[in-house]
């Protein structure tokens, strides 16, 4: 996959800001893990069984501040795999890369790091490479959808500075889902829906919510057919080539589909073997202080005296739902209570800024939406598409973007919203970007030369054409607004407030195991 080209300075520029953020992001939670000491989180932990050398105390100083929380979930599979029932809410592709490359790339390391804390820093390593990547991709997709590199290539470094940051660089799975989601994305985009869909089975492998990407496949067979009928409409001979692409788009969209639920399906049995399956005498080969921690805090273990879960009597035996609903108390409505209003708050800018986004593109796009753009315009005919957010191939992305956040507001722990949408859709940048672009004099600048200040007017809501949006400056736009800060607009300072603020505060809060998204 080609994604840095040496003929495209913005490319380049948008992996030179992602490495530096990366490398800031390293050294911050550095320097915030060793001024500030851990809270005494009631959160999983399991006891180190192996007493630590110098070497491994001095990365468990510099970097331990990306182990908390759910990375050591991540971390412990990578070490002794699905040990605990509630670790099958975590899926297996990362943590199976973690310790590949632990065993394979860091095998020089043996002698001086234990087995953890090669694991530690391969999860680092590898988060650190799959979030520069996935910067690049979300650039390669923007120009590619949205027809305007200008926008495309702020949304990409917006990308780097997200507000979900902090998940981006600890080891959880969002870096290497966000790479391999845009990457497939950016892949349909091209035609290439083979490749597309490997990449979107392996993301359905890292996260549930790979599964939702089954939709552009979907839209994407349904968009072309019905696009094919109203070119072939009232033509009766032309009615049994129709048939067979009917037949052709169902089988394809049908094919991929389960290839993109084929490793959820595996790991959904993986799991019924496992913990519903005979007795293995698993237990006798479990270290005693994890089966004492099995004990203290009430953690299933695989055959456990013989008693099997209660999910595997039921008809469609499903650990993943079963865990979310009794572990975490996921489900409708579950989180409205007036204990958890803080974490309605932590929720409330990526919220205000999702559903924004979704109300600009229907207004911008009422007929569209009515019709699920499956309607051929003159424009397409003509073979001249807008270009910039409002334009039409930016349509399934708003209603990805929408399902997940309603799904993620009704369904599930509200606070996980800024880096469930900040890992999965590119909307939030790409609308992110396109508010700076459109409301902040300081970046219209950037564009052509017969680009006039008309185009920022109110209509400039609306798709523009391809050249209006020029291919602009390779100047970082967020380092030129940040050089600015006291001239730009109070949208651009709430914009890039928010984004830093939680860039920040995560590393703070999430590094010193105190609560945060």
């Amino acid at each position: 996959m080609e994604l840095v080209s040496r003929q495209d300075p913005h490319l380049r520029e948008v992996v030179w800001f992602a490495v530096c953020c990366r490398a800031l992001t390293l050294l911050l939670q550095a320097v915030f893990n060793l001024l500030i000491p851990d809270h005494a989180a009631d959160a999983f932990s399991p006891p180190r069984l192996s007493e630590p050398g110098l070497w491994d105390l001095l990365l468990e100083r510099l970097l331990g501040g990306l182990s908390h929380w759910d990375a050591e979930h991540f971390l412990f599979i990578a070490e002794r795999g699905y040990l605990y029932e509630h670790n099958c809410a975590f899926f297996p592709l990362y943590p199976l890369s973690v310790r590949a490359m632990a065993e394979g790339a860091l095998w020089p390391l043996e002698r001086l790091l234990r087995w953890r804390s090669r694991l530690l820093l391969s999860a680092i390593l590898l988060n650190s490479l799959f979030s520069v990547l996935a910067a690049a991709a979300l650039y390669k997709l923007g120009c590619v959808v949205l027809q305007c590199r200008r926008v495309a290539f702020l949304a990409a470094v917006l990308f780097s500075i997200s507000p979900a940051n902090v998940f981006m660089a600890a080891a959880y799975s969002e870096s290497t889902f966000a790479f391999l989601a845009f990457s497939a994305m950016w892949q349909l985009e091209k035609g290439q829906s083979w490749l597309s869909g490997l990449l979107f089975s392996l993301a359905s492998g890292v996260r549930a919510n790979g599964l939702i990407n089954a939709g552009f496949f979907l839209y994407s067979r349904g968009k072309r057919f019905a696009l094919q009928l109203q070119v072939g409409s009232g033509s009766l001979r032309k009615l049994p080539p129709l048939w067979k692409q009917l037949l052709s788009t169902a089988s394809s969209a049908v094919l991929m589909c389960a290839v993109i639920f084929l490793p959820f399906a595996l790991f959904q049995y993986y799991a019924y073997v496992r913990f519903c399956g005979p007795g293995t005498g698993l237990e006798q080969a479990v270290p005693k202080p994890l089966l004492q921690l099995a004990l203290d805090k009430g953690y299933r273990l695989a055959a456990m005296n013989g008693v099997k879960p209660p999910w595997c009597s039921q008809r469609f035996p499903v650990v993943y739902s079963y865990i979310q609903d009794t572990y975490w108390n996921v489900g409708f409505l579950r989180y409205f209570e007036l204990r958890q209003i803080p974490n309605f708050l932590l929720a409330l800018p990526v919220t205000l800024l999702g559903s924004w986004a979704a109300w600009t593109y229907i207004i911008a796009n009422p007929r569209r939406c009515l019709t699920l753009g499956l309607e051929r315009r003159k424009s397409e005919e003509e073979g001249k598409p807008g270009a910039g957010f409002c334009c039409p191939a930016v349509f399934v992305y708003v209603v990805h973007a929408t399902v997940l956040l309603a799904f993620g507001f009704f369904c599930m722990h509200v606070q996980v919203l800024t880096r469930l949408l900040g890992s999965s859709s590119p909307v939030l940048y790409w609308f992110s970007a396109h508010l700076l672009q459109e409301y902040e004099p300081l970046l219209w600048s950037e564009g052509t030369d017969d680009q006039t200040a008309a185009l920022h007017s109110k209509k400039s809501l609306l798709c523009k054409s391809p050249a209006s949006c020029g291919k602009g400056t390779s100047e970082n736009p967020v380092m030129r607004l940040l050089m600015n800060c006291r001239l730009i607009t109070p949208l651009s300072k709430c914009i890039l407030g928010f984004f830093l603020s939680y860039w920040l505060l995560g590393l703070i809060l999430h590094c010193n195991f105190l609560p945060w998204t």
